[in-house]
């Protein structure tokens, strides 16, 4: 098989070259994507002169009717053709004759695969950005729910001062903005047609690349045919994102399993997100956390691949581009699949509040509240700090909080201690007393701000 380049050569392609070659099984993703981009082609070549009127009609008719046919499931991929451009291009002119071998005038398939991707691609960021909106406005419900749920926050894995469910989910709430800003971001730099770059170094054709881009809506074309068709810093880039949410993701996930486990309790998976043991009745695991968890590194993975392909090419195509797609559509899958169960799973949650508010009490997470106290009252904060560790070591030794110690025996350490200590150090003092921007005690505030922002 001599596919698109018959003339050139005498010999068919060896079957194990085919073979290693193709892409078809896995660019049948880019159909609709190759499908809009030469629907807009074959408009702008009619609009050009470049084909008559009636030949750019049973173009577009012909190419619409493939993709009717491929979305009903009447059109299956034929393996015979190396690629998806091959395949439509193959059967237009089946379908329409001649005309259909008009299409491929003033392109390439260097730079029609470079707007298929940038097509699909786009579209997948639009779809992640929602799926990103979605997991967001499913935080922020439950931070609304949870603003006087109090829990130790931790440094170290060491509880480490006493904060609300609400303020810890929020800070998840900021890394997703986060997220959801980079993919903006990344539209913006993809959002440049490089359809009609041809090759690599334009064609003789008077082709109106800006008609196309804005037909596309794209901003405009690119600016050099030579990048136009060996970039993929925007896949770079969308990777990059892709593996800096799966990091956020697995943040979390790895927090949720801790806190699942029989020694925290902090929180009851649903089962409809949980799974149990073959062997052990009493067991049931996390497993999609886990699973989110585990597939950050198949991410991470793809981004590296695609870092490593590009490193060292020469401009402009080289055929090592062709491994930019699995990679991609693998990760952008992984992540959509991600972001979907991860917030299915966080919307039907159950927090023990009651647990989380024990273990905060138990774990000296009121100790710099209880410096602070003796601040106010005069004394220097490094004075404090060794009174109340002092005060720890004693709780220590007695297996107890530091408000079950008596007011004697607090006067023992120091004779500032008076009862409205208690007060200072309980649990609700201690966050709502935080109200410096960004802290627990403002949570409702930021819980306004995200609101708008979502």
């Amino acid at each position: 098989m001599a596919g698109l380049w018959g003339g050139r050569f005498t010999k068919e392609t060896d079957d194990r070259v085919f073979a290693f070659n193709e892409s078809l099984s896995f660019d049948k993703k880019l159909y609709r994507a190759d499908i809009t981009g030469s629907v807009a082609h074959a408009t702008m070549l009619g609009k050009q002169g470049i084909i008559s009127k009636e030949e750019m009609e049973s173009i577009i008719s012909g190419l619409n009717s493939i993709l009717a046919d491929i979305e009903n499931g009447s059109l299956e991929f034929d393996p015979k053709c190396e690629d998806i451009h091959s395949f439509v291009e193959a059967n237009l002119i089946k379908r329409i004759g001649d005309a259909g071998k008009k299409l491929h005038t003033g392109r390439s398939r260097n730079d029609q695969v470079a707007l298929d991707m940038k097509i699909y691609v786009r579209n997948e960021l639009d779809t992640m950005e929602s799926l990103l909106k979605e997991l967001l406005g499913v935080f922020v419900k439950r931070m609304e729910e949870n603003t006087e749920t109090y829990m130790p926050a931790f440094t170290h894995l060491q509880k480490a001062q006493p904060t609300n469910l609400a303020h810890y989910i929020g800070a998840y709430v900021e890394m997703f903005l986060r997220d959801r800003d980079r993919i903006k971001d990344i539209k913006k730099r993809l959002n440049l047609s490089p359809l009609g770059a041809g090759a690599l170094c334009g064609t003789t054709y008077d082709l109106d690349r800006d008609y196309v881009a804005q037909l596309l809506e794209f901003d405009c074309a690119t600016y050099n045919s030579m990048d136009s068709v060996s970039d993929r810093d925007y896949l770079i880039e969308t990777l990059n994102a892709c593996a800096i949410i799966m990091m956020h993701l697995s943040r979390f996930s790895e927090e949720l399993i801790i806190w699942n486990s029989n020694e925290y309790r902090f929180v009851e998976m649903d089962d409809a997100f949980s799974t149990g043991s073959s062997i052990m009745p009493q067991k049931k695991n996390p497993d999609i956390a886990e699973l989110v968890r585990g597939k950050t590194g198949r991410v991470y993975g793809s981004l590296m691949s695609l870092l490593t392909t590009m490193k060292g090419l020469p401009l402009a195509y080289n055929k090592d581009m062709q491994e930019d797609k699995e990679v991609a559509f693998d990760a952008l899958d992984t992540v959509k699949d991600c972001l979907a169960l991860f917030t299915g799973m966080f919307a039907t949650i159950t927090f023990n509040k009651d647990i989380m508010a024990k273990s905060a009490m138990k774990g000296f997470t009121n100790a710099t509240d209880a410096a602070d106290y003796l601040v106010k009252k005069g004394m220097p904060f490094r004075d404090a700090h060794s009174v109340i560790g002092q005060l720890v070591l004693k709780c220590i030794e007695k297996d107890c909080s530091i408000e079950e110690l008596s007011i004697d025996e607090l006067k023992e350490l120091c004779n500032m201690f008076d009862e409205d200590i208690y007060d200072a150090i309980s649990l609700k003092t201690c966050v709502e007393r935080r109200l410096t921007k960004g802290a627990p005690g403002a949570i409702k505030e930021s819980i306004e701000r995200y609101r708008k922002l979502i």
